[in-house]
């Protein structure tokens, strides 16, 4: 079963996702932070993560480069999801190192689609 990593400081949108990909026949994985994602992704090695920009500490831009500037990490696919809709920060998200870039409201179809592109 595929590790999928979610990101975000909100428990409604933890829950959402993680419900859906147990039912699509993923493994989800929770963190509220980028330093809790941080530390996750090194100890259970994700397929994907979904990580959210916006969160107290280390953000989501932070936690994008880190993960692919670890040799061991830098496979790790990334999608941004976000509700930071400005095309500097869409441009911020891809040159930090993400495959794609979701803005909030989402269609949580349109989400396991590109998760399945992505990591199958």
């Amino acid at each position: 079963m595929k590790k999928i990593l979610i990101v975000d400081d909100d428990a409604n949108i933890l829950f959402l996702i993680s419900e859906v990909l147990t039912r699509n026949g993923y493994e989800p994985l929770m963190a509220y932070s980028g330093a809790s994602a941080l530390e996750l992704v090194k100890n259970h090695r994700p397929e994907l993560v979904v990580l959210d920009i916006m969160m107290p500490g280390i953000d989501g831009f932070e936690v994008c480069r880190a993960i692919k500037a670890d040799p061991g990490l830098a496979a790790v696919k990334i999608i941004l999801l976000t509700a930071k809709i400005e095309s500097a920060d869409i441009q911020a998200g891809i040159a930090a190192g993400a495959d794609a870039y979701f803005t909030k409201p989402f269609k949580i179809a349109e989400l396991l689609e590109k998760i399945r592109e992505l990591v199958g």
